[in-house]
Parts: C-alpha cells; structure tokens; sequence
C-alpha cells in the first residue's frame, strides 16, 4: 500500500493538470455500452471453486444449508422434466431473445444492468427555492430527491458489495454442485434441448438463480426505487436457464434460495434465524439461516458519511487554523461537501488504522510557491488543451449521470472478462477482487480529502476554466487517480498480458 499511495501521490499533480481542470464531471445522462458477448461457453469449469477463500462466507454447510435434490429417476424430477421439455415447445421469438440475452452470463449481465442504474441515479440534489440542500431519504426513495446520490464513492460501495456477495454466493454453489454432482435437464434426458453450449457443470442448485437471487435481493436495498425492475430482470435470467434447458425446476428453486440466503448474510437488519423461500413452489425448497449479527452492509458506517453542518464547519476551521485556504464549494448556492465520512467506511481488506497509516504526505502549501508552479501547470493544460487531450478528458470525465469511474473499470473488465471465457464463479471472482480495491481506494481517497481539505484549482485561481462541471469534493488526492491505479493493479493481475495498456 504505501508503493500504491506513492504512485498516486506521484500521478495526482499530472492527473490534475489534465483531468481536475475538465472537472471530472459530465453531463451525460445515459451509459452508451457497445458490449457485445457470445453465449457463455467456460474455458474451465473451475471444478474446486467451493473450496476458494469466502469473503464472508467460510463455512456453506453451517451458514447456507441446502437440501440433496432428488434422484434423476423419481417421479418428481421426471415430472419436471416433461414439464420444461413443453414449455420448449412452446417458446416465443422473445423468450429466444430472453435466452440469448442471458447465455452471455448472469455475472456480465448484471454488471450491465448496475452500471445503468448507478449512471440513473448519479444525480446531484438539486438546492431548494431558499438555497438549502435536501439529501435523498432511504426510507422514502421516491421522493425528491430520488435516493439514493449515486456519487462515486457510493457507486464503488455498490459495485464491491454486488460482485462480493455474487462471488460468495456462486462460490457457494459450486461447492454444493460438485457435493450433489446432478448433471443438466439436457443431459439427463433427451426430450430437453440445449439452447445454449453444453458443458459437464452440474446444474443443482443453478448458477443462473444463485446469482438472479443474491443480485437482485442486495440492488434491491442500494436502488430501492427500481425494486419492480429488478425484480423483473432476475425472473427473466430464471425463465432462460429453465427455457435454455440447463437448469430444472428444483435446481432453480435452490439455486434462488441458496442466493438469497447469502444476500440476507451481507443485509440482515437484525440477529435470527431466516427462512429463505425457493422459487416457482416456495415449498420444494427453504433455507433457514442464522444471522449472528447484524449483516456488513448495515453497519460499514455509510450511514454517516454525510455528516452534518458542524462537521462541515470544522473542517474548514481546521484548515484555516494551519494557515491554509479551505476547500469551499464553488456551486451557487454553495453545496455541502460530498460524503465527508466516508473515509471512515469499513474497507474490505484495510482496517481504519491502516488507511490513516496509509495516508499521502500533505500537498504544496496553498500560500507556496510550489502550489503557484502546480495553478500555473493546470492554467496552462486548461487554455491550451489539445483535440488529443480533450478527448482523454471526455472519455474519462465520468461524471453526473454516468456509471461514475467505478463503473468505467467495470466496462473495461467486463471485456477482458468475456473474451477469456471465464466461468461464472471465476467472473465473480474478478469483479469482486476489481471492486474491493476500488472501494477500498475510495475509502483511503476520501480519508485523505477530508484530512487535507485542498481546495481545486479554480478556487485558488478563478481565471482558471474547466472544460466540464466541478466535483464538489476537495481536490486532494485525485478520486480518479486512486480509482484508476486501484483498478490497473488488479486488472493487470488478473489479465497480466494486458498490464501495460492498463497502466497506459
């Protein structure tokens, strides 16, 4: 870590020059993607994923029990055979495309899908007739403002506690399906076709409704206002693994449980036991899990990262008291800064004191001359920008109303990820390591931030000009710096032939 922080310590003033004076925010308000996949077809079925490390998840027999499917040869499993062999029968062009849609992968698919509604909801509140800000409100999410701000630092949150709880969940799968080892409704029977490519992955409980079941229940409480539609597209992934013919009934129903039960693990609101219902018949298959506490998402202290006015106040007291001129909000009327605690938020592989430890040394003096070298530097790439340099703005601005720059390294993975034909547990294990680091970058960022409070550039010189909006955030260290080397590093670990087009 401390090599990382040097490295963003080193890049922040080069970053600065050219990304800051953009205002790193645009004014998109949609994701345009050309992500095109071919149908899933796993290089490896990774046959020992459900002996990898959890994350929370260390033991699946004590903390997602499930039950051993029925026999291949009772009556209740050729009943659902003869019952998916008809609905086959009887597909619509749709639901073709319903099964073509999904056959890229579930893990993709809803990495798609989060990034769209991370760039609906990246928003800022707008102020009210008298000046003040409203914040969105999770317990009324509809309302306005809309919850939640999907700022970037909310949206690297969203991303790592996706991608976790997909990777536990599907790491959890994979140990039961090689436990019960209950082949695909295609092989065990010829009356059902194989609408997708055909491999030897054991189909109980099904890879399609663990990760339907987990992705749906955790973007349910982070976007709860597009409940409906989450709901919808996690039924539709469900519908294409039965409809593709790779999953039965009963595989669905315990693969949706089992996801769901790894859900309530990251979310619970309270200590118990839960029942987890299954599928198309709630009865066939239910979970009863213990929750010991609390789940991870409750208590990660996200819910005071807003902080409060007197908060704000001492932070601007603070940096005058050391001779500095503080970070104030250049929008009108002035906006509170975003999220000044969230460099308190729980990290996934660092804890509170190693992200102070870890802390960049301080920045030029906002009196000094080495900050009027680093204004004159900025003033110079913002009056005299290249075509070049403007496009390297634009691509990077990941601004308001886009997927943040989170979600651009998930676009980024996400083809590296298809092109290597990974399976879906070694998908997951990809965001997942992605998102950890880019959340816990976020965490050390904002520490940093708001230990410093750097004002931007154009508050220390208003001659300067930004070619996009203005982060309302102080400037100190660079969020797009952190993020990036964040990403880079792992994403050149994990594809280590790409590593110099990812540190490029």
């Amino acid at each position: 870590m401390k090599t990382f922080y040097k490295k963003v310590t080193q890049l922040f003033f080069i970053f600065f020059a050219i990304s800051i004076v953009a205002g790193l925010q645009s004014c998109s308000k949609e994701v345009e993607t050309k992500e095109i996949f071919g149908a899933q077809n796993p290089s490896r079925l990774d046959e020992t994923a459900g002996t990898w490390r959890g994350v929370l998840l260390t033991n699946y027999a004590m903390q997602v029990p499930i039950p051993s499917p029925a026999a291949v040869s009772s009556d209740a499993y050729k009943a659902e055979i003869t019952q998916q062999a008809d609905a086959q029968s009887k597909l619509t062009a749709e639901q073709k495309k319903t099964i073509e849609y999904w056959s890229a992968g579930g893990v993709l698919r809803w990495n798609q899908i989060m990034r769209g509604l991370v760039a609906r909801y990246n928003l800022p509140p707008a102020p009210r007739s008298d000046g003040s800000y409203v914040f969105p409100d999770a317990e009324n999410p509809y309302a306005d403002p809309a919850f939640p701000f999907a700022n970037p630092p909310y949206a690297a949150r969203a991303y790592s506690y996706v991608t976790v709880a997909q990777y536990d969940a599907l790491k959890a799968a994979w140990y039961y399906k090689y436990q019960f080892n209950r082949a695909a409704p295609y092989t065990n029977d010829g009356s059902v076709k194989a609408l997708v490519p055909v491999t030897n992955l054991p189909a109980y409980p099904s890879e399609d409704a663990v990760v339907s079941g987990v992705t749906a229940e955790m973007l349910k409480v982070i976007f709860p206002a597009a409940i409906e539609e989450i709901t919808l597209r996690a039924a539709e992934q469900r519908n294409a693994a039965l409809w593709s013919g790779k999953a039965s009934y009963s595989d669905i129903s315990s693969g949706l449980a089992l996801g769901k039960a790894v859900a309530t693990i990251f979310t619970a609101n309270s200590t118990g036991t839960f029942t987890v219902p299954g599928a198309f018949d709630p009865s066939t298959t239910t979970l009863s899990i213990n929750v010991p506490s609390r789940g991870r998402f409750r208590t990660d202290g996200i819910g005071n990262a807003v902080g409060n006015a007197a908060l704000w106040q001492s932070l601007i007291d603070g940096a005058t008291a050391r001779g500095e001129i503080p970070w104030l909000s250049q929008e009108v009327p002035p906006r509170p800064p975003m999220l000044p605690n969230f460099g308190k938020v729980l990290a996934w592989n660092l804890s509170a004191s190693q992200i102070v430890a870890e802390r960049p040394q301080a920045p030029p003096s906002t009196s000094s001359e080495a900050m009027k070298t680093e204004l004159a530097e900025v003033k110079k790439y913002a009056d005299n920008a290249t075509r070049e340099e403007l496009a390297i703005v634009y691509k990077w601005a990941d601004g308001a109303g886009t997927y943040a720059p989170p979600g651009h390294w998930n676009d980024i993975a996400s083809e590296y990820i298809s092109k290597a034909n990974f399976s879906e547990v070694r998908a997951a294990r990809a965001f997942a390591l992605l998102n950890m680091a880019m959340h816990d970058a976020a965490v050390g960022c904002w520490e940093t931030k708001y230990f410093y409070f750097n004002p931007r550039p154009t508050q220390l010189d208003p001659s300067i000009r930004t070619k996009t909006g203005l982060p309302n955030f102080p400037a100190y260290t660079s969020g797009h710096s952190t993020f990036s080397f964040a990403a880079a590093s792992v994403l050149s670990y994990l594809f280590p032939e790409q590593a110099t087009f990812f540190n490029g």
